[in-house]
């Protein structure tokens, strides 16, 4: 374990890193619970941004937000979790919030940065995979 990995889980910053764990995993898990609320809805969204199969592309984004979320949230296969979250805004972010094409630029903007930022902690949460986190499942492949 790196001394950065050490300082960021230990004593009370390990509370502090599963409050994150919490915030951010269970945040996203609802947003994925979300995809299955209004697939068609999301899915006639999805086409109109040219996505293929928009419908199935709609369920498998709600799978890896709800299972990333969650994972990350329990500290549970943290390097799939986290990667499965990073996949998808890599993917989302660019195809779904293009402000530089939309009319709407300021609100697609707004998404945009958004998710960047999110694919900013996915990527911290993945640094941090391979390591045992304070207050969690601790079950992983790796």
């Amino acid at each position: 374990m790196s001394l950065l990995q050490a300082a960021a889980l230990e004593g009370s910053a390990g509370t502090v890193f599963l409050l994150a764990r919490l915030v951010f995993g269970l945040v996203l898990a609802f947003m994925g619970l979300n995809h299955f609320t209004d697939i068609e809805g999301m899915a006639g969204y999805a086409g109109s941004k040219g996505v293929p199969a928009p419908k199935f592309g709609v369920i498998a984004s709600g799978v890896m937000l709800l299972l990333g979320g969650l994972g990350v949230a329990a500290g549970a296969y943290p390097v799939l979790a986290a990667g499965a979250l990073a996949t998808f805004f890599v993917v989302a972010t660019p195809l779904m919030h293009d402000f530089w094409n939309a009319e709407d630029t300021q609100g697609e903007m707004t998404h945009f940065l958004k998710n960047v930022a999110l694919l900013g902690a996915s990527l911290a949460f993945l640094a941090l995979g391979g390591v045992d986190w304070p207050l969690a499942a601790n079950v992983g492949l790796f």
